[in-house]
């Protein structure tokens, strides 16, 4: 294979024959729709776990800890199967009979809510870890003038240290949200019809006189297009949270320390320690 291949007009005429390229975007929509709904669960159940985390009783603090620490240590892919062989028949029907009928076709299927537990469970517990980190790598002097002020712990959490902390850990959490966005992409396993699955599709109907209009679709280029479509996707993600992030900072008008990866977070503990 070299470069001529990559380039040649021939290998990238099936994106305007047939439906090609619009069976592909709705495909990706799918994996867009799949990663909002579990961003959100995701944000909320972390906090939820970080809370419980740094909470000064010891039962809720070590469940939070044992939660996080076993389902952020599995493989997310063993976690969807789980979700998939082991959801009880009950709720795949129940979710069928309820779910309704503006819902998009994928989001009808059972298997879309193992895709659903298992993104928010493992996601949950990443994020929650983040979180953790962030609230605690403020100064304890926060809390204690916070106390000084007469707030209860939890007052002082929810006014004080959580705006702060969370602020601090925006690079870390929308990366992980990014991650989240490209592991939508294994939930094909489950048969689930998203990007990946529609490029398969895609491939060996290429060929088709009725479906593809006889222009073979190359393996190679139908996965690069569907991978831009991620790239498109997280950039604008990216670009949307530093915006965010710039417009709290100005509102606020505060700087807080970023801690944006693993080696940061350490030593942000280190320092509270």
């Amino acid at each position: 294979m070299d470069f001529y291949y990559f380039i040649d007009p021939e290998n990238w005429e099936w994106i305007t024959a047939g439906s090609n390229f619009t069976f592909l975007v709705e495909g990706f929509l799918v994996n867009i729709e799949l990663a909002i709904v579990s961003m959100i669960l995701s944000l909320i159940f972390g906090l939820l776990l970080a809370l419980g985390r740094v909470s000064r009783n010891r039962v809720i603090s070590a469940t939070a800890s044992a939660w996080i620490d076993i389902w952020r240590n599995l493989p997310l892919v063993l976690i969807l199967l789980y979700f998939f062989i082991a959801l009880p028949e009950p709720i795949k029907t129940g979710y069928e009979s309820i779910v309704p009928s503006f819902f998009p076709s994928a989001f009808k299927e059972p298997q879309i809510v193992a895709a659903v537990l298992g993104l928010t469970i493992y996601n949950s517990a990443v994020i929650g870890e983040i979180f953790r980190t962030g609230i605690q790598s403020l100064e304890r002097g926060q809390g204690e003038a916070a106390a000084a002020l007469g707030m209860t712990r939890w007052q002082s959490m929810r006014v004080v240290i959580l705006p702060q902390g969370l602020r601090r850990m925006v690079p870390a959490t929308v990366s992980q949200l990014i991650t989240l966005t490209k592991d939508t992409s294994l939930v094909s396993i489950l048969a689930i019809q998203e990007a990946i699955r529609h490029g398969r599709i895609v491939v060996n109907t290429s060929g088709s006189p009725f479906v593809g209009l006889g222009v073979e679709a190359p393996l190679l280029h139908v996965f690069i297009v569907v991978g831009a479509m991620f790239v498109v996707f997280n950039l604008a993600l990216s670009r949307l949270s530093k915006r965010l992030e710039i417009r709290e900072r100005k509102r606020t008008g505060t700087t807080v320390e970023r801690v944006t990866g693993l080696e940061d977070q350490v030593a942000a503990e280190a320092d509270v320690a």
